[in-house]
């Protein structure tokens, strides 16, 4: 499991309004996008340099290309990466104030101390 991997795809996304629209619109495609042409290359290295080890699990991929947040959770990805995220994403949906929040913290509810390991 690359929980590095996977709270860098979070982290990058959450950073770009275009790319946060188009994860909502597409996550499959846009998952299969950021693996073959920004994971592998945003090394803040030489544009050239490539990574070629790095990869997202089936599990991993999966949870992503379906917007599983629960899964992402129970996986280890970073709580605040994924909440930010999912505020960007999600927020517009819910007509009450804090209404994405609440139902984020609900689907959670069922985890105890202590919470998954979100270390990379």
């Amino acid at each position: 499991m690359s929980k590095y991997y996977l709270n860098k795809f979070l982290f990058t996304i959450d950073r770009d309004p275009e790319l946060v629209e188009r994860y909502r619109n597409d996550p499959k495609g846009t998952v299969a996008w950021w693996l073959t042409e920004i994971g592998p290359t945003n090394l803040g290295l030489a544009s050239f340099e490539r990574t070629t080890w790095l990869t997202l699990e089936p599990d991993e991929r999966e949870a992503l290309e379906i917007h599983d947040k629960v899964a992402l959770f129970a996986m280890g990805a970073h709580p605040f990466l994924t909440l930010t995220l999912w505020i960007a994403l999600f927020e517009r949906d819910f007509e009450e104030p804090l209404g994405m929040q609440l139902d984020y913290a609900k689907a959670l509810e069922h985890f105890k101390l202590p919470y998954p390991d979100i270390t990379t």
